[in-house]
């Protein structure tokens, strides 16, 4: 079946699914957001197990859907990740690190014995729930505003930013983009406790707290979103390869994809639906799958224009002939072509996800479950 697909049918079914599992990642970020929220919606320590708790039962979803996604880039486009991870390894490793120390907190917090403590886990929490989401954001928003590096004619590559990579959280594009993402995370996290958890307050706090963060995440969404309509990007010829600056290039790519604008402008309003009716409401419980329905739907349209249309998804702002392209960062049609036969997996990996998640769903956590639960995080 995929044997009789052309190299670029390939390049870009993969570059879809690159988007899909980078959509999904940013949703899954509710934990991130929720664990930056742990010192605000719980008060005593009863309240912050909950939390915890709730959030326990997810974790490890979003750490897979972190390795797959790189995983799933590395197979299909080696080149992006020997140049992003080759040359701006300061951002990954702190990336990593953030990671590291969620699984080590989630695993030992509340281990009888823990000569640490509950709060520096909680604190590592906050950590990883800050850094994991600023960072991947700055991250993505160099797919539109570039990096500084080169490719010679081996592909080896020479960065040029004396930060290795964390010179991108100075471009305040990018860093509205990672701001966006935080406060996205906590938005979602603050719908997960509204969903998840039996208990008043938590409610409460949740809902003052959703009011707060969907403010600022507005704000610097909407910067991003906006000025990248104004912005130069770059286009490349697919007979000669040769990349050039074109103005407006990304505001083009809506307008000549419209498909991709009416999921840009769906995912948007699922996501505002997904707030508003949460405030809007009494007790409304829903609020996350609307935002985060809207949520995937919004990312993978921004991954699809930075790297559809003839578009380059990796600009180099140092030498613009060295930008990578999903034509010119691929693996081959073979490696392409046998990995499209695992991707046929993916249903069932996203079935399993899905009945996980409602046979822990099954009733709201509660205090009482606190109690006669076996394994406690």
């Amino acid at each position: 079946m995929f044997e009789t697909l052309s190299l670029t049918v390939l390049q870009q079914y993969w570059w879809i699914i690159i988007s899909l599992l980078g959509s999904a990642l940013v949703f899954l970020m509710f934990v991130q957001g929720g664990q930056t929220l742990l010192g605000h919606l719980g008060k005593n320590e009863t309240e912050r197990s909950l939390l915890v708790n709730s959030l326990g039962r997810k974790w490890e979803f979003t750490f897979t859907t972190l390795v797959t996604f790189g995983g799933a880039f590395f197979a299909s486009f080696p080149l992006f990740y020997a140049t992003s991870f080759g040359g701006a390894y300061w951002v990954w490793i702190l990336i990593l690190f953030a990671f590291v120390i969620q699984a080590v907190s989630y695993e030992f917090r509340s281990k009888a014995g823990n000569f640490l403590g509950q709060k520096t886990y909680e604190t590592f929490l906050y950590i990883n729930g800050l850094l994991g989401t600023i960072l991947i954001g700055v991250a993505v928003g160099t797919f539109f505003t570039g990096s500084l590096f080169s490719l010679n004619e081996m592909n080896q590559v020479s960065w040029q930013g004396p930060a290795r990579g964390l010179e991108a959280a100075l471009n305040f594009q990018n860093l509205s983009l990672g701001l966006a993402v935080f406060f996205l995370s906590r938005v979602l996290g603050a719908l997960y406790f509204m969903n998840n958890i039996d208990e008043d307050t938590i409610f409460t706090r949740s809902k003052r707290h959703l009011l707060i963060n969907a403010i600022p995440f507005l704000v610097f969404f909407l910067f991003f979103l906006i000025r990248l309509m104004f912005i130069d990007g770059f286009t490349y010829n697919p007979e000669t390869g040769i990349v050039a600056p074109e103005k407006y290039k990304y505001l083009h790519n809506l307008l000549q994809m419209p498909l991709i604008l009416i999921m840009l402008l769906t995912g948007v309003a699922g996501v505002l639906y997904g707030i508003g009716s949460s405030l809007l409401k009494a007790k409304s419980t829903l609020g996350i799958w609307f935002a985060g329905s809207g949520t995937i739907l919004t990312v993978m349209s921004l991954f699809m224009i930075a790297g559809f249309n003839n578009t380059a998804f990796y600009p180099s702002t140092f030498d613009l002939q060295s930008s990578l392209t999903i034509q010119n960062a691929s693996s081959s049609k073979f490696t392409l072509t046998v990995m499209s036969y695992v991707s046929l997996l993916v249903p069932f990996v996203i079935a399993y996800i899905f009945y996980t998640w409602r046979a822990m769903n099954k009733k709201q956590i509660s205090r009482d479950e606190l109690t006669s639960e076996h394994h406690l995080y």
